[in-house]
């Protein structure tokens, strides 16, 4: 995977929308489908405005678009939100597992000494 600033940029944003725990739960309820602002906000102590601005951080992210539907905004999970992260994540996976395989390779070769034998 080649890192680019734009894309080490767009990582920045998307990893920094996704470090709080309100805004990871907004898009737990978004993976239901659709919802307003008002029904987003509804299970959080907060503010509505407040909500906004947790839905603004996940909209410049780019996980979440807004819409109008009749007189309500409501907000959906962005098409594709985490093709961005997810080449990232792979290659870090495979840098852990490429470590293991190696590790499990090591212990496969050790013979187990017989206690006694020492």
């Amino acid at each position: 995977m080649v890192m680019n600033k734009s894309s080490d940029l767009s990582l920045d944003r998307i990893f920094s929308a996704l470090a709080d725990s309100t805004r990871r739960a907004i898009l737990m309820k978004l993976t239901n489908g659709d919802e307003g602002v008002m029904d987003l906000a509804a299970p959080f102590d907060m503010s509505q405005p407040a909500i906004s601005r947790h839905i603004k951080v996940l909209e410049n992210a780019g996980l979440v678009t807004r819409h109008r539907q009749g007189t309500h905004r409501m907000c959906r999970l962005a098409p594709d939100a985490l093709d961005e992260i997810e080449p990232w994540l792979n290659m870090i996976a495979d840098r852990y597992r490429n470590k293991y395989d190696r590790l499990d390779t090591v212990l496969a070769a050790m013979t187990p000494t017989k206690q006694g034998d020492e």
